[in-house]
């Protein structure tokens, strides 16, 4: 009888940017966790003019016009989106690990008013653009098959102490440690994709 390889549980992290998003899988479990992946996803299409800042591109234009380019925009991100984590899920499969779960990290969750105020509120753009490509990545989790877990910037490093039973500063060595083996880049960015990505591995 043939013996099968062990199959690992992993699990994918991500943090948005306009037309972009910083993507780490870790594995491991609550008291020790390893990088698998990291790299950097592109979710704007650069053949559609202003895909990075829609909301902006879109601004000077009239509703109707604006409307269209901003639904035109969300279908090739949302797009880019899933295939980017499609690959990655590929990849992962290939080196034995089975994605089970997908992190992102949020803003505050303020609710937008509609797009004609948006456009009309040049804070409201940087907002609205910020939630588009967060909105993007949870779909793209989704549509994937994954258990998406959200969890706000501001409150991460708290929910992960209490997650993983360590104090904030104890976490943050942790994180910081993650990324001494792989070399930069180790921002932010990726810092905070790692946590995520940790909190949805060991989450349920």
């Amino acid at each position: 009888m043939a013996k099968h390889a062990a199959v690992h549980r992993a699990a994918l992290g991500l943090r948005a940017h306009s037309g972009w998003a910083a993507l780490v899988a870790l594995a491991g479990t609550a008291e020790s966790a390893m990088v698998v992946i990291r790299r950097r996803i592109e979710t704007a299409d650069p053949s559609i003019r202003g895909s990075k800042q829609p909301f902006h591109a879109a601004e000077p234009l009239k509703l109707q016009d604006a409307e269209a380019l901003i639904q035109k925009c969300t279908d090739s991100t949302r797009r880019l989106s899933r295939e980017a984590l499609q690959t990655a899920i590929a990849d992962l499969s290939a080196k034995g690990f089975e994605v089970g779960g997908c992190g992102v990290i949020l803003g505050s969750g303020r609710s937008l008013p509609p797009l004609e105020a948006i456009l009309a509120s040049h804070p409201l753009l940087h907002t609205a653009e910020g939630e588009f490509y967060r909105h993007a990545l949870v779909e793209a989790g989704e549509h994937c098959g994954l258990r998406v877990l959200g969890v706000k910037e501001r409150e991460a490093y708290e929910r992960g102490a209490a997650q993983l039973r360590l104090s904030v500063a104890e976490l943050e060595k942790r994180i910081a440690a993650l990324g001494r083996g792989i070399g930069p880049p180790w921002t932010q960015d990726q810092k905070y994709a790692a946590l995520v990505a940790w909190l949805a591995l060991t989450s349920g």
